[in-house]
């Protein structure tokens, strides 16, 4: 009995290791695939975006003083000009792309911003710098009006400042508008420290229902559900902030990450199974060679081999319900020859149903996948020692 626990134990250990190199060859195509597909993507989308708030200006007039009081130098000062009114609309439109094992989010984004500035300085030489979200990126349709101007060249605007006049105590309007195409996550910053906002309004429109933000972002504070996707505004009188305001979209099931945690947790499961085998076969005083175990491994093996190289070929849940019916064939059909149909059909079907194919789809769900597996493994604890709970291991060793 010891030896042939032993060998078990032996057999066990090599497929762990098996399932190891599997799982580091899925991390390995996993990120292989990311990289070279996230470089085509962002070519023809563009990365994601971070739209900046825009910074104005005043051209001050300078002096510099001697200990006479006398002037020795004359220059000029750029002084920042908050902005006192913000009115912005974004629509974003969410396409998903598989490639491969991964999912990626690709969006188009319209946006409309109307931007009041007063000029509380004695200056009128102003100028504002509006930054591109995305150095990559492409935007269609761009226009901007700055003081009732239309700017001829955008790209003056991303690069540098762009000057124009404004009396002293005068308000003037900044306009943007464009529609781009980006990928992961889109946000707007009021500015890269923490900043003084006020009479801020931004309203986003989305046709996708799965909303979440990002980081260091603001939660909206009006949420309006719509037949597809919702409405979320963020109004502010006065705000001082270093956050800013962002969504991050739903993703599907990446196949990719599932097949690898599928794959990682694989001992765990062979373990209960050559458990709960051992024990039922001790009961019923079934004879198992080692070899049968090897075998029995081989077939759980077989469902995390194919699942890892099918998963990227056709949909999650066809390659699951395909590798599920290859492995509990070849378990059954095996057994049914070395046991019997019975033995074969219910025991270790039902076996191999619980703690392979249904422990491996509670992984489904990465939130509920740990206390799914604890639950399994107390009831599997429990069951096991009410079963067990009146056999003399002492003289089930002794007569091995």
């Amino acid at each position: 009995m010891l030896k042939r626990l032993i060998a078990i134990v032996f057999i066990f250990c090599s497929a762990s290791m098996a399932w190891m190199i599997l799982g580091a060859t899925l991390v390995q195509r996993t990120s292989a695939s990311d990289e070279s597909q996230r470089e085509k993507l962002t070519a023809q989308w563009g990365s994601a975006q971070s739209q900046m708030a825009p910074q104005v200006n005043a051209r001050m007039l300078v002096d510099t003083y001697n200990n006479d009081k006398k002037r020795v130098e004359r220059g000029y000062q750029d002084v920042p000009l908050p902005i006192r009114r913000s009115r912005i609309a974004v629509q974003l439109h969410l396409e998903q792309r598989r490639d491969g094992l991964l999912w990626y989010n690709l969006y188009d984004v319209n946006f409309v911003a109307h931007y009041r500035v007063r000029n509380d300085t004695n200056s009128r030489r102003l100028s504002v710098h509006f930054p591109f979200p995305a150095s990559d990126g492409t935007y269609a349709d761009f226009t901007c009006w700055i003081a009732g101007r239309r700017l001829s060249d955008a790209t003056a605007l991303d690069q540098g400042y762009v000057p124009f006049d404004l009396r002293p105590g005068r308000e003037t309007s900044i306009d943007v508008e464009y529609a781009s195409r980006g990928m992961g996550t889109w946000t707007y910053r009021f500015g890269n420290d923490v900043e003084s906002v006020r009479d801020f309004a931004l309203t986003m429109a989305t046709d996708f229902d799965a909303i979440d933000f990002p980081p260091q972002t603001l939660l909206p504070v009006g949420e309006r559900k719509l037949t597809k996707g919702w409405r979320l505004d963020w109004r502010y009188g006065t705000l001082v902030t270093g956050n800013g305001i962002g969504m991050t979209f739903p993703y599907p099931l990446q196949p990719g990450p599932l097949a690898q945690r599928i794959t990682f947790w694989a001992p765990v499961a062979l373990f209960f199974y050559f458990f709960v085998m051992l024990v039922i076969t001790t009961l019923r005083k079934i004879e198992l060679h080692p070899i049968n175990y090897f075998f029995l491994a081989a077939a759980f093996f077989s469902f995390h081999l194919l699942f890892a190289y099918l998963v990227d070929r056709i949909p999650i849940e066809a390659a699951f319900g395909i590798c599920s019916a290859v492995t509990l064939f070849l378990t059954i059909s095996y057994l049914r020859l070395a046991v019997g149909l019975r033995f074969a059909a219910i025991e270790s079907g039902v076996a191999q149903l619980i703690y392979l194919v249904l422990f491996s789809y509670a992984l489904f769900n990465e939130g509920w996948s740990g206390l799914t597996i604890t639950i399994g493994a107390i009831v599997t604890l429990f069951v096991v020692m009410q079963a067990t709970g009146r056999i003399r291991w002492s003289e089930r060793f002794a007569g091995a």
